[in-house]
């Protein structure tokens, strides 16, 4: 860390963030409290739900979803809360400790729902082969590559971000530490930190995409030539929750990082990185209210609370 203060003219940054003091954005932070709330409680109900009744290798794949998206909510919503109330500085450690956990948190999260829509495939084409080709040793190996190559990313993107001297005013145009934010203040030419960090976005979103693109092309070969109504409405059911997730991150994701840089705004894609909000928000709604072992889980579990509470 001595080196890096050692080529900065500054100590840490200034969060400018999206928020001032108007009636209107003191609403709007309210309201993104309130959102970061109900995601905190959403995903903690579901991990505590799967918990108690752990029964599909889709549980467990939730099970790491909602710890991811706990996670992401933690790492940047309350330094966004402190910001906004006591003051909008950060210091170099805490700017490189946010960027780890938000990249690799966000990485990891973009690989396991990859990895989630073969598991819909071979659920519904290979029902038969499902508990071997889902087997418990190969779910452990999904979730652990997922979060293996989600921090890999975050560390590096860390480490050339903070070997970087910064000058200047120190003002990021963000609410909270971001590399290419970052790198808009570096003093030194960031043309090849430019092209390393793309690829590295490159690689975290488009193969998991490539997967979920192929898994659901041959889902649909596999699910057209079946004549029967409720086999086309078991698979909508199988896989409609994970669609509308990988829909709702995917979205978000590729537009913030994939575009070139000259197209890159960060006073007006900042609303757009409340999908790191957001998204762990809508998460444990979309699995819970549209799958009916979760919500039996949930009855399950407020009987068990009922039963207890009498006792």
């Amino acid at each position: 860390m001595g080196i890096w203060l050692n080529r900065s003219s500054i100590d840490g940054f200034i969060l400018l963030g999206i928020f001032s003091h108007s009636q209107a954005d003191l609403a709007l932070f309210s309201v993104v409290m309130v959102v970061s709330t109900v995601a905190l409680c959403g995903n903690v109900l579901l991990i505590f739900l799967i918990y108690i009744d752990p029964r599909t290798p889709m549980y467990f794949f939730l099970h790491h979803l909602s710890l991811m998206d706990l996670m992401l909510v933690c790492a940047i919503v309350p330094k966004m809360a402190v910001n906004f109330s006591l003051g909008k500085f950060i210091s170099f450690v805490c700017c490189g400790i946010q960027i780890v956990f938000s990249i690799s948190l966000v990485g990891s999260e973009g690989l396991l729902l990859g990895l989630m829509a073969y598991k819909c495939y071979v659920a519904i084409s290979h029902p038969l082969h499902y508990p071997i080709l889902m087997s418990q040793r190969v779910c452990l190996q999904v979730a652990g590559s997922s979060w293996t190559f989600g921090i890999i990313d975050g560390m590096m993107q860390m480490a050339g971000a903070m070997s970087l001297p910064y000058c200047g005013s120190g003002n990021v145009d963000h609410f909270f530490c971001e590399v290419p934010a970052l790198l808009k203040l570096a003093c030194a030419d960031t043309s090849i930190f430019d092209t390393l960090f793309f690829a590295c976005y490159v690689f975290m979103l488009l193969p998991p995409f490539s997967i979920i693109v192929a898994s659901y092309v041959r889902l649909r070969g596999s699910v057209l030539p079946m004549h029967s109504a409720q086999a086309h409405k078991k698979a909508l059911a199988t896989c409609s929750s994970h669609l509308t997730a990988v829909s709702l991150f995917y979205a978000a994701a590729m537009f913030i990082y994939l575009r070139p840089r000259r197209y890159q705004a960060p006073s007006r894609d900042n609303v757009v990185y409340f999908y790191t909000v957001l998204t762990p928000m809508l998460n444990p709604l979309i699995y819970s209210l549209r799958n009916r072992e979760v919500m039996g889980a949930l009855k399950k579990g407020l009987d068990r609370c009922r039963i207890g509470s009498r006792h």
